[in-house]
């Protein structure tokens, strides 16, 4: 099943983000590899594809798990948590309409 993992930055978290981002983009490689992801990416604290220095304010990450402690666990060890870049996860169900 898919499940969405939202996630919400800490304020001034943007050095944290940035140093640990080579680790967090290696683990949804690995699940772009293996054919389970759908989409992810970060959320702009402004309106630009490029925030530069404005940051950013969550992320967000559709993949497919085997179940929700599955989708919970993968999040829980994401890089961002270990750096405190993220201050709120949520990971709830998701089910895909479109395209």
């Amino acid at each position: 099943m898919l499940y969405a993992i939202i996630a919400i930055d800490r304020p001034d978290s943007l050095q944290a983000r940035l140093g640990a981002r080579p680790a967090h983009l290696t683990r949804l490689q690995a699940l772009q590899d293996e054919g389970r992801l759908v989409l992810a990416g970060p959320h702009p604290a402004i309106d630009s594809p490029d925030p530069g220095e404005a940051g950013f304010t969550g992320s967000l990450v559709v993949a497919e798990f085997i179940d929700l402690e599955a989708a919970e666990a993968w999040a829980a060890a994401d890089p961002y948590q270990a750096a405190g870049v993220y201050r709120e996860v949520t990971v709830k169900p998701f089910k895909q309409v479109f395209p």
